[in-house]
């Protein structure tokens, strides 16, 4: 695991594997930003016509390496694009982006130091975040040594105050997300139902965190007919996990929801192949919650959370649900199946009926539900839907402020009437391609009691990343939402 720490040294003078510093793009050419004070006079006045005969702008997350031939402890210097200078506050997600992209560029260096600019706590912590976001690797299946180790030490140079305390939030924070990209990065064979439910225990309980798990048996016993009917087909069988956080000065409650499918082939709905290689990422929203959760209990906050990891593989088998099928779900009404592949729905309203149980100030639920999502926004933005528009624009601005795309959708009435059923309360497909994520919202909406406040956010695109790695993004498991959902945590505990 990498480290981070802060020091108050100067630029010139530290001992370190690598130096990082930020640069500004200008019409004059690249500027040195904040935080490398000194480094030009130290190169003899060479820096900025070393990085213009290399080409470098600025530009953001723009690399540069060069040697310093003795001029500096450090042997290397690396140099990151910030855009242009801003005219107030630097951007905590500029910052973050930098910090990743730098040090990702620096697997196989032992350590390295960020003279990034850090006037502040904020500052302190975007950078220690983006960095420690930046190192990580997923190495655990691969035995000839293929990729570099990522970078072991961090130090941020830095004379804030607070800047202690930023860097443990941040590494908090980070400790969570890659939890989370390494259970999305798992395998299937490894990672079925009651395996997941088993790290979740684990980590939780380590972390101070009360978990309840119900079995398959447990499960069709009280009625959650969403999860046993989608998990009823897999020799896995599915898992309902409740992980609960109670602070003793709270009086605030809110719980958070993940769809946790582990493997999704469709079912006997079957996945067209080049669309099932990566959906071992269907449990993305289930780990999120974990990782929220987890981050919450160990920075304290003062906010009861409660979040349910609703489990299951999605499997084609003598034993599936078949289309047609009529599930009856812990709420009480009925699903007529229309297709298998719109499975993770039928956990989801099982999971919000419990959580609504819980009498909760709000439920969040997390799910990388549709393809329609990534059609309508893209590999990299949420779709965020909810029965309150207040709550629908407070998680994307959350989301928005740590870094996380996200936009608000609707959720047209005139979708209801695709979704009912000849036999059953509600069908669980709209027979429409057009708007399916917002049908997909609407088919939850149902399950939300009245006056519940609840926001569901697809996430279908943004938790795995298919294409090349980008600022503090890995390619695979990104860690989606974890740090939204800590954030609306922090909201409330406020």
């Amino acid at each position: 695991m990498t480290t981070v720490r802060v020091n108050a040294s100067d630029t010139v003078s530290i001992e370190t594997g690598a130096l990082v510093i930020g640069i500004h793009a200008s019409p004059e050419g690249p500027q040195t930003a904040p935080g490398a004070d000194g480094l030009d006079q130290a190169l003899g006045g060479k820096l900025s016509a070393t990085l213009i005969a290399m080409g470098f702008t600025g530009k953001p997350e723009e690399i540069a390496k060069f040697p310093t031939f003795g001029a500096l402890p450090a042997p290397i210097v690396v140099a990151v694009g910030l855009g242009e200078a801003p005219s107030a506050d630097y951007n905590a997600e500029t910052l973050r982006r930098a910090a990743g992209v730098a040090v990702r560029s620096l697997a196989g260096t032992a350590e390295a130091t960020l003279a990034l600019p850090a006037p502040t706590a904020t500052e302190v912590e975007a950078i220690a975040l983006g960095a420690l976001l930046g190192a990580y690797g997923f190495s655990k299946y691969q035995t000839g040594g293929q990729k570099k180790a990522p970078v072991g030490e961090i130090t941020v140079l830095t004379g804030a105050e607070g800047a202690e305390a930023a860097a443990r939030r941040a590494t908090a924070l980070a400790e969570s997300v890659n939890l989370v990209r390494d259970l999305v990065n798992t395998p299937p064979s490894d990672l079925w139902p009651a395996r997941l439910a088993e790290i979740a225990e684990e980590t939780a309980s380590k972390a101070g965190l009360t978990v309840e798990i119900l079995d398959e048996v447990a499960l069709k016993e009280a009625g959650y007919g969403g999860i046993v009917g989608v998990g009823q087909g897999s020799v896995n069988p599915p898992r309902l996990v409740r992980v609960a956080y109670r602070h003793p000065e709270a009086d605030k409650l809110i719980a958070f929801v993940g769809k946790g499918i582990t493997f999704d082939s469709g079912g006997l709905s079957l996945k067209p192949a080049a669309s099932m290689d990566w959906m071992k990422s269907d449990m993305g929203g289930a780990a999120a919650v974990l990782g929220a959760l987890l981050a919450v209990a160990r920075l304290g906050l003062k906010v009861n959370t409660v979040g349910y990891l609703c489990l299951a593989e999605n499997m084609p088998s003598g034993t599936a649900q078949r289309p047609s099928d009529v599930l009856h779900t812990y709420s009480g009404k009925t699903v007529e199946v229309l297709d298998t592949d719109a499975e993770g729905r039928l956990v989801l309203i099982d999971g919000i009926a419990r959580a609504a149980e819980d009498n909760p100030d709000l439920i969040v639920d997390v799910a990388t539900l549709t393809g329609a999502q990534i059609i309508a926004l893209g590999w990299r933005t949420c779709g965020v839907m909810s029965n309150d528009d207040e709550l629908r624009a407070e998680i994307v601005g959350i989301a928005q402020a740590q870094g996380e795309n996200a936009w608000g959708m609707p959720l047209p009435d005139e979708l209801r009437k695709g979704l009912d059923s000849p036999v059953a309360d509600i069908a669980n497909l709209h027979p429409e391609r057009w708007g399916g994520m917002l049908a997909a919202g609407i088919f939850l909406r149902e399950f939300v009691p009245d006056g519940v406040r609840w926001a569901h956010v697809d996430m279908a695109g943004p938790a795995f990343n298919k294409g090349e790695p980008h600022g503090y993004t890995p390619k695979g498991g990104t860690g989606a939402l974890t740090r939204t959902l800590f954030g609306v945590a922090e909201r409330y505990a406020r």
